[in-house]
């Protein structure tokens, strides 16, 4: 599309969604195929000029997948202690900014994630303090979103629904860098400011909102521009003054300590107006601020030491690291003031200490007023759909191509050191999988462009070392092999090898694979067209020519010009480092080479920029990494998850964020965030209650195999007698739902035999047999796990034998093929499982439970309706904690083992393939308050926890 032609698009597209959304509003039905080609042809009459160069049949495509996606529902633990509630419908009817932020962002995402984006905003300024209300006040608070999700976009809707209530001062805390920084300013410019904050000019084109509002009057104010030094400077300094009756102001600035240090300064000396007089600290008493703190998790958490004493109280001496106490110190000098920390990633922020507070700077930046988690729209691409997790489908997105050790180490080994020169065969050039990964983004180009979203942004990442003259070689190495394909498709030269690689690549991997993702995606998202090779070969061309090698990291001077280049669409291939590894964008990112190893979940996390939107393109859309990275992605999709779960149920009960006692799930590699973030984090000794363990890491040998399995056959030989799925003591209206034998009140000790003899694998992590043998038996101590239902779970059709019990085998396909040491499996258990043998009560408890603390969030493999059967987690909490508003007691003397037989032929080891059945397991703990623990510290707790926890180890 042109220019001319992506506006008719856009405000038609604008047009039939707000009459369908009428019509289908007063119907009462949902907005069907039929319904849009018929308010289509409606529109065609209305609008002929802009249907004359649109496409239609493109506009359907995007309108239904528009009418196909959902948006999950929030959660929010606050506290409400001096806080007033105020927004109500009368503070809304003047809203001027967000009104005009509402429609600018009417094209630019589906009308459900507009509405929702609404409802978040509006969750989140409703826990701030009404700006009118006078006197001191302070709230602080954290919104942890997805990565990639589209946290800009709701804290640009927060500043505008702000800015509309009365905050004069809205500072944003927009990362380390200035590209960053940069990119963080022009969006506000687009969203919020309504023109462009150009350097050196007094011209300020309209962009954005602005297009829609051309009234000067109600321009917000500026202290920083969009280049690249327009952060907050001494000239602004200087010259800049601020009064309560202005319009609001506008501060975008780098988490630096010269940049924090002038606004300070210019805050004590140009806006405070009062001074206290016992403390003679300056003060802001007229001007109600704001603070949004992007990636709050990063540079903004102290990570001193002593932030308290030996007995808990705060050390009012304390320094705090310099980031830290700068950001508290602006915050210390308004006495009306609210911050809001946003992060994909909160780890480093659950371990802020509750009760750090120094004189000289204030209270840290713990959120106690709030914390509230958002849900992702269905069209969301995380780390659950990408890498699945053991509480979701082993349905995950085929995205991921393997990298085995010999396709990149001996090109960049994973331990070099800076100046290293990456060669492949001798020669310094890219490996073969690197330029697969290439062709992989070419043939993305090309299908994007023959789908006509060619005018569409698309970019690959390279983030294969830390060091930036690395960076610097590869990017050489990549801008040769990207002109060698240049000159050889526009000559024609040397052409046919290279021709007949590209075609056996797109019909024999690249078109294959696009085909297996759709497969992968549910029926209401949308299915893209495909295309021949005579297709995509006759834009190949065109396509390698449009596309730029980059270089972005501190030293190069490259940039990411995406929005020079809107009308045409930039293609790029970024090569960097720790610039592209938290918080820049890479728009349309379709191919990623990915070798860094860090070792955070934080900053992993961060890096994963493959996560997002991907709309009209996900099945063109590649991950080339190692088996290590997989693995670890794996993990820390659990990890996020669980505290996800634990954060629903803590919502659930009503709790604040200083009683959240968040717990963390640690890795044996993989720290949670680095260890001077964690200073308020002690290594705890180990609780299981309330978790679920189970066996998806085998070990590889014959004879370990037989071994277990005899350990479950003396297990299961010492039981007696078997009850059959319908002899439970409730069976809901499904009926069993189950196959198999099952036995209750079964003493721990033969559990913890069969624990014992149970032969786990080292990569296990947490599922280590002789560790949860001894919690048990620690447990047993104080009357808890002392009697277990034990059950033996068939699927699948062919049968199997053991104990002379003939069950089911599951087959359980191998996750990987690398490394051959281990059979990894992505989930053993069903979700009903852990409801085997529940009382009516506690099922019907469980159920509620699960359906309270149902988001509908997609990546967390959620359905738009809560199920009609207890989850897991659920189950755990009710066991564990009771239901006392459903009459039901905890049985905390109650665990649940189950087990399973995998047929050996789906594990991809030959020694295996033939022989008997893979024995595995599940344990299933009921939630406990009990201090019992084991010695081994898989978790890390933040200082919340500390009053409940006596057995912390050095």
């Amino acid at each position: 599309m042109t220019m001319i032609d992506q506006k008719a698009f856009d405000a038609v597209l604008s047009m039939a969604q707000k009459l369908l959304l009428v019509n289908a509003g007063e119907a009462g039905t949902a907005i069907t195929p039929a319904m849009i080609e018929q308010q289509l042809d409606m529109l065609a009459t209305i609008m002929p000029a802009q249907f004359a160069v649109i496409d239609r049949e493109a506009l359907v495509d995007e309108l239904i997948r528009r009418a196909s996606q959902r948006v999950g529902t929030n959660a929010t633990l606050k506290d409400t202690g001096d806080h007033i509630d105020w927004l109500n419908a009368d503070r809304k009817k003047d809203w001027h900014y967000w009104r005009r932020y509402h429609e600018y962002m009417d094209t630019k995402i589906p009308w459900k994630a507009l509405e929702a984006l609404d409802g978040a905003t509006d969750e989140v300024l409703s826990q701030l303090e009404d700006p009118d209300r006078q006197g001191s006040w302070d709230r602080r608070g954290l919104v942890v979103g997805h990565v990639q999700s589209g946290k800009t976009a709701n804290y640009t809707g927060l500043i505008c629904k702000a800015a509309d209530s009365g905050y004069k001062i809205i500072i944003v805390l927009a990362g380390l860098h200035n590209n960053l920084r940069s990119q963080t300013q022009i969006r506000l410019d687009e969203g919020f400011l309504g023109f462009a904050t150009l350097a050196n000019t007094d011209h300020l084109p309209a962009i954005g909102v602005g297009l829609i509002d051309t009234d000067h009057s109600t321009r917000p104010n500026y202290a920083t521009n969009r280049s690249e030094n327009g952060d907050f400077n001494k000239q602004m300094a200087a010259r800049l003054g601020v009064s309560p009756e202005q319009r609001p102001w506008l501060f975008v600035v780098k988490k630096n300590k010269t940049v924090l240090e002038r606004l300070l300064f210019w805050i004590r000396n140009r806006v405070a107006n009062h001074t206290d007089p016992v403390t003679g600290r300056k003060l802001v008493t007229n001007l109600p601020l704001l603070i949004i703190d992007d990636e709050a998790d990063h540079g903004s958490v102290d990570t001193g030491e002593n932030v308290v004493d030996e007995f808990g109280n705060p050390d009012t001496e304390h320094n705090p690291t310099v980031l830290n106490q700068l950001i508290r110190s602006i915050l210390h000098h308004f006495s009306r003031k609210a911050y809001v920390g946003y992060t994909a990633t909160p780890f480093a922020n659950i371990f802020i200490h509750d009760k750090g507070q120094t004189e000289e700077h204030g209270p840290d930046l713990f959120p106690s007023s709030f914390i509230t988690s958002l849900a992702a729209p269905s069209n969301y691409i995380g780390p659950g759909r990408v890498f699945g997790s053991t509480s979701s489908t082993p349905d995950n997105l085929p995205l991921v191509r393997q990298l085995k050790e010999e396709e990149y180490g001996p090109w960049i080994p994973q331990k070099h050191k800076n100046g290293f020169r990456p060669t492949w065969r001798g020669e310094a050039q890219i490996p073969d999988s690197m330029a697969e990964a290439i062709r992989s983004f070419i043939l993305a180009c090309a299908v994007r462009k023959l789908r006509g979203q060619g005018t569409r942004h698309s970019s690959m990442l390279i983030h294969v070392s830390r060091f930036t003259s690395v960076q610097s070689e590869v990017v050489t190495q990549v801008g040769e092999h990207l002109r060698t394909l240049r000159g050889r498709f526009a000559r024609g030269i040397d052409l046919a090898d290279t021709e007949a690689l590209m075609r056996e690549d797109y019909l024999q991997r690249f078109l294959p694979g696009m085909m297996r993702i759709r497969d992968g995606l549910t029926p209401d998202e949308p299915h893209s067209a495909d295309f021949t090779w005579e297709e995509v070969r006759e834009v190949l061309a065109d396509v390698i020519s449009d596309i730029k090698v980059r270089e972005i990291n501190g030293s190069a001077k490259d940039a990411l010009d995406y929005a020079e280049n809107e009308a045409t669409g930039l293609k790029v291939i970024a090569v960097g480092g720790d610039k592209l590894a938290r918080g820049l964008t890479l728009e349309g990112l379709c191919t990623s080479y990915f070798l860094r190893t860090a070792r955070m979940y934080d900053t992993l996390m961060q890096m994963g920029r493959w996560f997002g939107y991907r709309d009209g393109y996900l099945d063109c859309c590649r991950l080339y990494t190692t088996s290590e990275m997989i693995e670890w992605f794996g993990h820390i999709a659990d990890a996020a998850e669980e505290l996800r779960q634990e954060f629903d149920n803590m919502v659930a009960a009503g709790a604040t964020p200083k009683q959240f006692g968040l717990r963390v799930r640690s890795h044996s590699v993989l720290t949670v965030t680095s260890r001077s973030k964690m200073r308020n984090a002690r290594p705890m000794h180990l609780t299981f209650s309330g978790d679920l363990l189970q066996t998806i890491v085998f070990l590889p040998r014959k004879q370990d195999v037989e071994a277990n399995f005899d350990a479950g056959e003396h297990l299961l030989s010492s039981l007696g007698s078997a009850l059959r799925p319908d002899e439970q003591r409730f069976l809901p209206a499904s009926g069993a739902n189950w196959k198999g034998h099952f036995w209750r009140d079964v003493p721990a000790p033969n559990v913890t035999s069969f624990l014992r003899a149970y032969r786990t694998h080292p990569a296990s992590f947490r599922v280590v047999s002789p560790l949860l043998a001894d919690f048990i038996d620690e447990m047993n101590k104080d009357g808890e796990l002392t009697d277990w239902t034990v059950a033996l779970i068939g699927g699948g059709e062919d049968m199997a034998s053991i104990a002379g019990l003939e069950v089911n085998q599951m087959k359980r396909g191998a996750v990987q093929s690398e490394p051959m040491d281990r059979y990894s499996i992505k989930t053993l258990i069903s979700p009903r499982d852990q409801a085997i043998d529940l009382t009516e009560a506690e099922w019907r408890a469980a159920l509620s439970l699960t359906q309270k603390t149902w988001r509908g969030d997609k990546d967390r493999d959620q359905d738009a309706t809560p199920p009609d059967e207890p989850r897991g987690g659920a189950v755990r909490r009710v066991l564990g904690f009771g239901a006392p508003e459903d009459g039901v007691e905890s049985r905390r003397e109650r665990g649940l083992l189950m087990l399973y037989l995998l047929d050996p032929a789906h594990c991809k080891i030959k020694e295996l393939e033939v022989g008997k059945p893979i024995l595995a397991w599940a344990i299933s703990f009921p939630g406990s308050p009990s201090e019992r623990r084991v010695s081994n510290a898989d978790y890390m707790g933040n200082s919340v926890m500390w009053g409940a926890m006596n057995d912390w180890v050095d």
